[in-house]
């Protein structure tokens, strides 16, 4: 699963010209080209991309949704996630337009931070949109800008817009758990200031006291969690005389230009009455959507299947609540036998094939109710790819593949349908001698050092030679020992690649980018030895390879062009949200690190530059994507000289690595910000780009990137 110069600056924006009033079931929502309804899906691990030449991908097992998409619209099929590439990160930075320095989620899907005591503490990426990280040990927002701030909220501009807001399973924008007291530790049973339910509903709620009674608490993740209606200023369901009492405060104390007045409704309990009449919803089959216990409401953020989050959505919709963002969960993890599944696997296929008509279903019922292409505006995407760690499926009669689902603990020996990433515990791995540490589990760990050392402390530049040259047993690769670093960088190279925040407590000593065969934690697996394959999981993500980085983003509605298949526009999860933002004529309340997608937009919804000129704005946003995204030539490039860096036994050779690093940044940013000022200025402020002042930074940017990788290819010759 799951602050620099004022220009990037928060700063008070309104909505945006050229609004119309949507359907009567919303009367009061104003929404720009003709858009009457938005529909945003973020799947969890979907690929377009083959995993197995010979086994269909997920979406063309989902030929409803990929003709929809390609028929209908443009599919972007060389987008790009983030650093790290989770769950998280991957859906807040498509949410919000901002990389994860100025979004906070930097690392996901859970983080460490240092305690006054300077012990590393875990905690989860997923909160409530406003929860800080630790309310006693860490105060600042979870959702952190870089001024400090909690980051603007998505549903803001289309709830200022009178558009009622509904979020289903989607990261951080309904509440994310059902803390009310703590269950472990010495503050057992007391209230627990940073969980969801004391935040939200208030230590001594009624909803509260449901999740702080052990016989109740699973009840309360039903009823709270995961469902949600932020509430227009006037009109919309929250206003209905049935709905008020169940409404909440809805407080974004740091919204520039104020937030203040709104209310939301929290959870199935109070949101299923308010658009079904009754306690239940149903999926798309028709099928009561309930718990594992048969309770109405959230089936938990597994459970989110196709059928469930479409059926969440349709209901909305119909019930005049015009906004819908949902996430849908994964298909290629079988949830009922707690394994993974290879592509061309029966249950994997299978799940698919249900996914596929849960989407028919879906453009059947939307189409019978008048919700279609020519009044609303799809997006639909993925919030990362995957590296499947796994061998090759054998052919069964039925033309399936089948693998090996049992643990393996003599990785040379592991059979060739095995299936399962490789756990490792690092700590194992590594000479006893090394600092305390702890890491994110994950095929991308970060580390964080005890006491939060400098990055040139002598103990941590060791442990990070030490890592550079571990090695383990690769049953994928044939049984033989492979190197576990691909590669590494410190907080230098995590500013250059947007892994660094305003909230110093939380920056990792270091960033281990792993073979994605591997996941790496700090203790023995649970599947035998020091190193050994867990068939639970096999899908690694959070890693730089490309079937992890290089993702899909299909958008269809008005204004947006029938291009098909877009597979040579580079872009990534940040252009996403100022892309809808222009299309449904409003404005966020900063800048945001992405731009409009005027490849797939119509000239008619384009204003000033963006239609004058189209040639000069798309070459500012390539090369703005080439300097600027975690994925891009420039990030590549000092990676590569980063990872030279922390395995160097010299420390001329780290310090003089490390010294043009960060001069090179500081050259990439003093290119990339005007440009991305140019770009942001002419979609939503309409100012003009002047080629006189754009020439010259695309000269510059195009000679730093040749100057860049001609240092770092220097660098990778050095012995």
């Amino acid at each position: 699963m799951r602050a620099r110069d004022g220009a990037r600056g928060f700063a008070c924006a309104g909505v945006a010209g050229n609004r119309r009033k949507a359907g009567a079931a919303s009367a009061s929502c104003y929404l720009g080209h003709g858009i009457q309804h938005v529909i945003y899906l973020q799947f969890d691990n979907t690929h377009f991309r083959r995993d197995n030449p010979n086994v269909p991908s997920d979406l063309e097992q989902m030929p409803h949704l990929l003709d929809f998409l390609k028929s209908n619209g443009t599919l972007f099929t060389n987008d790009h996630t983030i650093l790290i590439s989770h769950t998280a990160g991957g859906i807040l930075s498509s949410l919000t337009g901002l990389y994860p320095d100025r979004n906070g989620v930097t690392v996901s899907n859970s983080y460490d931070y240092y305690p006054p005591n300077k012990v590393p503490a875990n905690v989860s990426a997923f909160k409530y949109w406003t929860d800080v990280v630790d309310a006693t040990n860490d105060p600042l927002p979870n959702m952190i800008t870089d001024t400090g701030k909690t980051t603007p909220a998505p549903w803001v501009p289309y709830t200022r817009s009178g558009c009622d807001f509904g979020g289903v399973g989607t990261a951080n924008i309904e509440l994310e758990n059902n803390r009310a007291v703590f269950t472990s530790g010495p503050q057992t049973g007391q209230p627990d200031p940073t969980g969801d339910m004391s935040r939200v509903f208030g230590i001594g709620s009624p909803e509260w006291n449901e999740a702080a009674d052990p016989a109740t608490r699973a009840k309360a993740q039903t009823d709270f969690v995961g469902i949600a209606i932020h509430c227009a200023g006037v009109g919309g369901v929250c206003t209905d005389t049935a709905n008020v009492p169940n409404t909440r405060p809805d407080p974004l104390t740091d919204e520039p230009g104020g937030y203040t007045g709104f209310k939301a409704l929290f959870g199935a309990k109070y949101v299923n009455p308010a658009i079904a009449k009754n306690a239940c919803v149903n999926d798309t089959a028709g099928q009561p959507i309930k718990d594992p216990q048969g309770n109405c409401g959230f089936p938990g953020f597994d459970g989110m299947l196709a059928s469930t989050s479409l059926g969440y959505v349709a209901q909305m919709q119909e019930a005049g609540v015009p906004v819908t963002y949902a996430y849908i969960s994964d298909a290629h993890d079988n949830h009922t036998l707690a394994r993974a599944s290879g592509p061309g696997e029966a249950d994997y296929k299978a799940q698919l094939k249900s996914y596929d008509d849960a989407f028919a279903a879906f453009f059947d019922r939307l189409q019978k109710g008048g919700i279609t292409k020519s009044n609303t505006l799809f997006v639909v995407t993925v919030d990362e790819g995957d590296h499947f760690a796994g061998g090759v499926g054998i052919p069964a009669a039925d033309g399936s593949l089948t693998y090996a689902h049992a643990n393996c603990s003599n990785l040379t020996a592991c059979p060739s349908s095995q299936i399962g990433e490789v756990n490792a515990n690092t700590k194992a791995l590594l000479p006893a001698s090394e600092p305390a540490f702890d890491i994110h589990f994950d095929v991308a760990p970060t580390f964080y050092v005890n006491g939060q050392p400098s990055r040139t402390d002598a103990t941590v530049r060791k442990l990070e030679r030490d890592v550079s040259g571990l090695k383990a047993v690769d049953p994928y690769a044939g049984g033989v020992t492979v190197p576990l670093t691909v590669a590494m960088a410190d907080p230098v190279e995590e500013k250059t690649l947007h892994m660094v925040n305003a909230d110093p407590a939380r920056t990792p000593t270091f960033t281990l980018f792993g073979h994605p065969d591997f996941f790496f934690q700090t203790t023995n697996p649970t599947c035998g030895g020091v190193v050994c394959v867990n068939p639970a999981f096999a899908w690694n993500h959070g890693d730089i390879q490309e079937e992890i980085g290089n993702t899909w983003a299909g958008i269809v509605g008005p204004g947006v062009k029938a291009n098909g298949v877009d597979s040579t526009t580079w872009t990534d999860h940040t252009n996403l949200r100022p892309t809808m933002m222009a299309l449904a004529g409003l404005k966020d309340d900063y800048t945001h690190d992405g731009f409009v997608l005027t490849q797939a937009l119509q000239s008619n919804v384009l204003q000033g530059e963006l239609n004058r000129n189209p040639a000069l704005v798309q070459t500012l946003g390539q090369l703005y994507e080439q300097l600027n995204a975690p994925f891009g030539q420039f990030a590549h490039d000092t990676l590569l000289a980063s990872t030279k860096a922390l395995a160097s036994e010299d420390a001329g050779t780290y310090n003089a690595i490390e010294r043009d690093i960060g001069n090179l940044t500081a050259q990439r940013d003093a290119i990339a910000q005007p440009i991305l000022t140019m770009l942001n200025g002419a979609a939503f402020a309409n100012t003009v780009i002047w080629p006189g002042d754009a020439a010259p930074l695309i000269a510059q940017g195009v000679a730093l990137l040749a100057a860049t990788s001609s240092w770092s290819a220097g660098i990778q010759a050095q012995r």
